[in-house]
């Protein structure tokens, strides 16, 4: 399918801005997670938690390989689209390509359910319910493919703000609320699970009246079949980088419960699924520029690739503005955080720091990967993956079972490192642009400076209680967000963000 031609002046740095800010205030209801995940340790202890986390990487793993890379298809296929049949097409073709698979092996793991449970470590009070809560919890997957879909069809129309909140603040409440309740009429090691099936469920309800909004749902009903090629190719070509990130996310609690027994496997998974929930908060960063990058380069490259390098150079500096002081706050109030999961937590801190540390690389350098998925050759974002993995196996190999959570950590780190700056190199060779161009050089040294700064800070708090110390690093956050922007950005970067830059006064 060829692409229109251009209706409109190409997006720029106040469009990057607007949108990730957006999709990044939307992201903060993620924060919910601070308060839902040591609940649901609390309730149901560690184990269990342990036993839903192995299941939960197990659903988001089978998923980003069964839906045939449709999330990422319909960024590079909908902004190209040339009226509301075209984007309808593509949203039904993605729907039935990404469903049938996840809904066929639903099936398949309710009805293998008893064999799949042999395999599972969990403590002796879960055993009981093991095989019911695998078949009951097999019916998540389709369900989250949906939700994928479905917001993912969101993005392409720049709808960044309205999904992420539907997805991160409010099916994580209709979850917690979910699980409290079944925990108090004693539902025991499936009352977790079945929250967290209702919360999907009742979040593609929502996920459905939201897509009405920008498709018209009539012509994703009754139009045609049409041409699946263009769709189909767009999703195989990312399928295997979107594969290699899920691994890199879910595979580790899987492997930990796996190579250790009983119990034991079952608390390794859960502390470091707990290690990499507090990494993720830097994560968020990343999507939610991720986000915005796709659509928008996709649409850019269709005037000049000049206008996608703008928006590169921009997105990386306050990629690292603002997530640099996130890290330092969180290396350095990693022992605080963990405290709020008891005492046993305290075994992830090494992994945390780990995982927190790599998680800013792959916000600076993941910018990359996101505009690479919709301008280059569909077999382009193979090579950083099958490094990146590569390389993971190899220090895997090397350092497990041994080393246990912290040898795992150190493999999942190097392995998405190297996947996210391997994609930087491809662009700048293939496509000769890259995001250090002036002033990308006193972002850095600014942000930096900073987040030393947290970071001894943090080490001059440890003596206090560890609430006290998480109060303390919000304030270093929010202090080290503002002056990394007052001073790390150059005026017209803080231009760019329009009121959000004059009500912060950082002009």
């Amino acid at each position: 399918m060829s692409s229109p031609p251009p209706d409109g002046p190409p997006p720029g740095s106040r469009q990057v801005a607007k949108g990730a800010g957006t999709a990044l205030l939307a992201r903060a209801g993620g924060v919910i997670e601070i308060v839902s995940q040591p609940l649901y340790v609390w309730l149901f202890g560690l184990p269990t938690y342990g036993l839903y986390m192995v299941l939960w990487s197990a659903v988001n793993l089978i998923e980003n390989i069964a839906d045939l890379g449709m999330t990422s298809a319909l960024q590079r296929v909908v902004p190209q689209a040339r009226d509301d049949a075209e984007r309808a097409r593509a949203l039904r073709q993605a729907m039935l390509l990404g469903l049938t698979p996840c809904i066929l092996i639903a099936i398949a793991i309710s009805l293998g359910a008893p064999w799949i449970a042999d395999i599972v470590n969990v403590a002796a009070k879960d055993r009981d319910d093991l095989a019911t809560g695998i078949a009951l919890f097999a019916w998540a997957l389709p369900f989250w493919a949906y939700v994928e879909i479905s917001t993912s069809a969101l993005r392409a129309r720049k709808a960044f703000g309205p999904e992420i909140r539907l997805r991160v603040m409010w099916e994580q409440f209709i979850r917690m609320g979910a699980a409290v309740l079944l925990y108090a009429l004693g539902a025991g090691t499936l009352g977790l699970l079945i929250a967290h099936v209702c919360s999907l469920a009742i979040t593609c309800i929502f996920s459905t009246r939201l897509l009405a909004r920008y498709y018209r749902l009539d012509l994703v009903l009754r139009g045609d079949g049409g041409n699946i090629q263009g769709t189909l190719y767009a999703g195989l070509s990312v399928l295997p980088s979107n594969i290699v990130s899920r691994l890199f996310a879910d595979a580790p609690p899987l492997i930990l419960n796996l190579i250790i027994p009983g119990a034991a496997g079952a608390s390794a998974a859960g502390l470091f699924a707990i290690a990499r929930k507090i990494a993720s908060a830097v994560q968020l960063i990343r999507q939610a520029f991720s986000y915005v990058m796709a659509p928008l380069a996709s649409e850019a490259v269709r005037h000049d690739l000049k206008h996608v390098a703008e928006i590169y150079g921009f997105a990386t500096r306050l990629t690292i503005i603002v997530a640099t002081p996130v890290v330092c706050t969180i290396a350095g109030g990693g022992r605080a955080l963990l405290a709020l999961f008891g005492s046993p937590a305290q075994a992830a801190y090494v992994a945390l720091a780990l995982l927190t540390f790599t998680r800013l690389i792959e916000a600076v350098a993941g910018q990359a990967s996101s505009i690479q998925s919709v301008i280059s050759r569909y077999h382009h974002p193979l090579v950083g993956s099958m490094i990146g993995l590569a390389a993971a196996l190899a220090l895997g190999a090397l350092l497990l079972p041994q080393g246990g959570m912290d040898g795992m950590a150190i493999a999942v780190s190097a392995g998405i490192a190297i996947s996210v700056v391997t994609p930087m190199i491809q662009l700048w060779v293939d496509k000769r642009i890259h995001p250090f161009a002036p002033p990308f050089a006193r972002a850095a040294v600014v942000a930096a400076g900073i987040g030393v700064a947290i970071l001894l800070v943090s080490q001059l708090l440890l003596p206090l209680h560890h609430l006290i110390r998480i109060g303390a690093g919000a304030a270093l956050l929010v202090a080290g967000i503002w002056l990394s922007g007052r001073f790390g950005l150059s005026h017209d970067d803080k231009l760019a963000l329009g009121k959000t830059g004059r009500r912060l006064r950082l002009l």
